[in-house]
């Protein structure tokens, strides 16, 4: 079986950030994890109920660096939710919120950046362990993952993990080789053991001109998507990596549905239900394993008539919903 790990990272967003207050933190609830609009929510209950619908797992990556703002209570909304699910809660971390938290943030006297990677090594870990044990105080099981927001780590953020317990990462993404600053390059494309971490990549499709598209709700068709599991199913490959949002369903600023991949993420858990050798799966439960021969299998060859069909369908999504 191969199996296809859904992750979803599920944060705050600090560009909405508008004050401490707890009317502005329900706001940005409401915008960025409930996703609540005139038709609905759209957000991780949402999902949480169609995967439960067709029978699916996931992993959400959850960031705890809003307590600085919020307080634990912020998270404890965020978590509660997924674990009634029965889905599994892992680490994000978006260091922006140390910027915005100042002089009375708990992490003080550490620095800011926008990404992990701006940290040295022995400020990354006082970041990783404080995010670490804000998650598990807002009632998660001691995380075993982790992901960089804007997929920023660096070889530092992996030494940091494993000298924090962590023993998983998926901040490498192939097809974004300006995101992260692993000394990974984009032929390193299966999970790999590094720094007494395992990295697990984020999945890609081939593009024509021989570069690469990442395996993100929002960047990919369902064709490509479906094809490119199949892909890795029918290549041997152990696993395969999706991103999605909690807020990835919606335009944020105007808090209309995007009927176009809100109706992309329903049939994916439909198809990865019917799909043969394909099992969905959990960092918590079944977590993956170093590739035997790394760099092996190439991704899903570029094929004009799905480029051309997903071009068409995200002119059409940007256009009728705009941006995220």
């Amino acid at each position: 079986m191969t199996r296809v790990y859904i992750t979803i990272d599920t944060e705050y967003s600090s560009g909405l950030m508008t004050g401490p207050g707890p009317a502005d933190r329900a706001e940005n609830y409401a915008r960025s994890i409930a996703c609540l609009t005139p038709d609905g929510p759209a957000g991780i209950t949402h999902k949480l109920r169609l995967l439960a619908e067709h029978g699916q797992r996931a992993v959400f990556f959850v960031d705890p660096m809003p307590a600085l703002v919020w307080g634990v209570a912020a998270i404890e909304d965020v978590v509660a939710p997924i674990l009634e699910a029965g889905q599994d809660v892992q680490l994000h971390c978006h260091t922006e919120w140390l910027e915005i938290a100042g002089a009375a943030s708990l992490l003080a006297p550490v620095g800011t950046g926008r990404n992990i990677a701006d940290f040295p090594f022995e400020e990354q870990c006082a970041i990783l362990s404080w995010a670490r044990d804000t998650l598990v105080a807002a009632g998660a099981p001691a995380p075993v993952a982790f992901r960089a927001g804007n997929y920023g780590a660096n070889d530092d953020t992996l030494r940091a993990l494993a000298a924090i317990g962590l023993r998983y990462d998926t901040s490498h993404c192939p097809a974004l080789p300006g995101a992260s600053r692993i000394a990974l390059g984009p032929e390193d494309r299966d999970p790999v053991l590094r720094h007494g971490v395992i990295e697990v990549p984020v999945g890609s499709i081939g593009t024509h001109g021989g570069g690469q598209r990442h395996a993100q709700i929002t960047a990919l068709s369902l064709a490509e998507m479906t094809s490119a599991i199949r892909h890795a199913r029918d290549s041997g490959s152990a696993c395969f990596t999706l991103v999605s949002h909690s807020f990835e369903l919606i335009n944020r600023r105007r808090l209309a549905v995007n009927r176009i991949v809100r109706r992309r993420f329903n049939a994916l858990c439909r198809e990865l239900a019917a799909m043969r050798g394909v099992e969905t799966a959990t960092y918590a439960q079944n977590p993956p394993e170093p590739a035997p021969a790394p760099g092996a299998i190439e991704p899903l060859p570029a094929h004009p008539v799905r480029t051309g069909l997903r071009v068409a369908e995200q002119l059409v999504s940007n256009t009728l919903y705009g941006a995220l």
